[in-house]
């Protein structure tokens, strides 16, 4: 079940439209959770703030007006730093922040109105919009979902630690295998249930924890047998299977550090020191002389491979987090995505439109089959989030192309007089759920809507009239009544994943 309850969401969409309505002022346009934040453009030039106004008007006559006016700016400036902050309340940026937003709004209590409206008002506005960015900071921070990706993190860390990092510290051998893959796949799928509600900094949060995850689990997968050469080889090869032998061994050990590194068990330190260890592991490869024998040679190349592999994960590391890419919907894969399920979009109206028209001739399956062939090449880099979102749309196309295969079904069948009666009933059954596939296609809303429950009751009856049909012993029947049930399962399946208010 995925995290962040209804109740949470109608408990705080009152007090994130108060908050973007009062950050609204701060920005001088429609506040969108950090996403926009071009301050500095002709539109925002031309567009005065009300401060900037009123500043006009009182700047040479009230002291007050100019430093109010201070204070907007300096909040003005650490709005996106607010906005973009992904972190927890016991951070070191988080409680510079709230430092810096507590002393603006202590600097606005002081300013002395003079008891002028204007200037009042004026004040009273700041405030707001200070508050505001308090309000937007501590809601993120403390909100459920950022504590529950931290939980899922943790857990994740403590996994690693265990089986990782702890036995080598100890001078043992580390537990990497397939266990650990599943146990480390398991944390991400839950990630992935995470509810951000949209908000940027819950999504940056959660995509970093994924990233990181994903990262891990790339390094581990990507293991491999430190021997794979039979011995004895000959005499004079004997010396470079050895030393890569022992490469080998190093390679384990760097594989458990770049773990630990990547889970934020070892210090930013650690990147520099690993670095330097693969690039010394690299160098002493390239000095062996394995041009006489094939097997070694392939041997030592299969080594080299892992090694840069390694350092291409520890580069990405050091790059930092400045210049990584958190927001998942910027990603090429997603909308390569969103592209093919906005075609479908309009391929599926299409449908529906002839259908209640009983024009059969729109018939774009070929046009279908284009794109699950273009969604099957998609590159989902291992990453759980693009995984679901092409699974997704695969869903949503293979959806319409059995609404039109049932359709074309029941226009040519021709029933003859010598029919089971079983079988007859089992085809009138499938013209019912053509019928209410069609409402499921074009079903847009929640599942707390009526039109959702009425839909979810009537291909549930659906069910139960297959269920009491008896076959008397008809294999046909037998095998039209089970593919009838399995397209009956298949509706309530898609009609779940429409509301089921999956995100990125």
């Amino acid at each position: 079940m995925p995290l962040g309850c209804g109740r949470w969401k109608q408990t705080s969409a009152t007090m994130c439209a108060n908050v973007f309505g009062v950050l609204k002022s701060l920005f001088g346009k429609p506040f969108d959770g950090g996403k926009r934040m071009d301050h500095g453009g002709p539109q925002h030039q031309q567009q005065q703030h009300p401060m900037e106004q009123q500043q006009q008007a009182y700047h040479q006559q009230h002291p007050a007006m100019m430093r109010l006016y201070e204070v907007h700016k300096e909040g003005t400036s650490l709005g996106p730093q607010v906005c973009t902050f992904s972190g927890l309340p016991d951070d070191r940026d988080y409680k510079r922040l709230e430092r810096e937003l507590t002393r603006l709004l202590l600097e606005v209590d002081q300013v002395d109105t003079e008891g002028k409206p204007d200037l009042q008002g004026a004040r009273k506005r700041a405030a707001q919009e200070v508050e505001g960015l308090l309000r937007y900071l501590e809601e993120n921070a403390r909100h459920p979902s950022r504590g529950a990706i931290e939980e899922l993190s943790n857990e994740a860390r403590q996994l690693v630690d265990d089986r990782v990092v702890a036995p080598q510290r100890s001078g043992g051998v580390a537990e990497i295998n397939d266990e650990l893959v599943d146990a480390l796949q398991v944390i991400i799928l839950r990630l992935t249930q995470v509810k951000t509600e949209g908000r940027v900094p819950l999504r940056k949060a959660r995509y970093r924890a994924l990233t990181r995850l994903c990262a891990v689990q790339d390094v581990i997968e990507g293991r491999t047998q430190q021997q794979t050469l039979s011995l004895p080889l000959p005499g004079d090869t004997h010396e470079a299977v050895h030393r890569i032998n022992q490469v080998m061994v190093k390679v384990s050990v760097a594989r458990g550090q770049l773990v630990a590194l990547l889970m934020g068990l070892s210090g930013r330190d650690s990147c520099a020191h690993l670095s330097r260890i693969l690039t010394e592991m690299q160098v002493e490869l390239d000095a062996l002389d394995v041009s006489g024998n094939t097997a070694i040679r392939n041997y030592r190349k299969q080594v080299v491979e892992e090694i840069n592999g390694l350092l291409k994960h520890l580069d990405l590391e050091v790059e930092g987090e400045d210049t990584r890419r958190y927001d998942l919907a910027q990603n090429n894969s997603i909308r390569e995505i969103e592209a093919v399920r906005a075609h479908v979009s309009h391929l599926r109206d299409g449908v529906l439109r002839h259908c209640v028209m009983g024009d059969l001739s729109f018939r774009p399956k070929a046009e279908l089959q284009s794109l699950l062939t273009h969604l099957d090449q998609v590159d989902t880099a291992k990453n759980p989030c693009i995984r679901e979102a092409r699974r997704r749309a695969v869903v949503e196309v293979q959806a319409i192309i059995t609404f039109l295969d049932l359709r074309e079904a029941l226009a040519r069948r021709q029933p003859g007089p010598g029919e089971h009666p079983s079988h007859r009933a089992v085809w009138l059954v499938l013209g019912s759920l053509s019928d209410l596939q069609a409402q499921a296609l074009g079903f847009d809303g929640k599942r707390v809507d009526k039109s959702y429950i009425l839909l979810e009751e009537l291909l549930t009856k659906q069910l139960l009239a297959l269920d009491a049909v008896d076959p008397q012993g008809d294999e046909t029947t037998k095998m039209a009544r089970k593919q009838a049930v399995k397209f009956a399962q298949n509706i309530l399946n898609y009609l779940d994943m429409k509301t089921d208010e999956w995100e990125y």
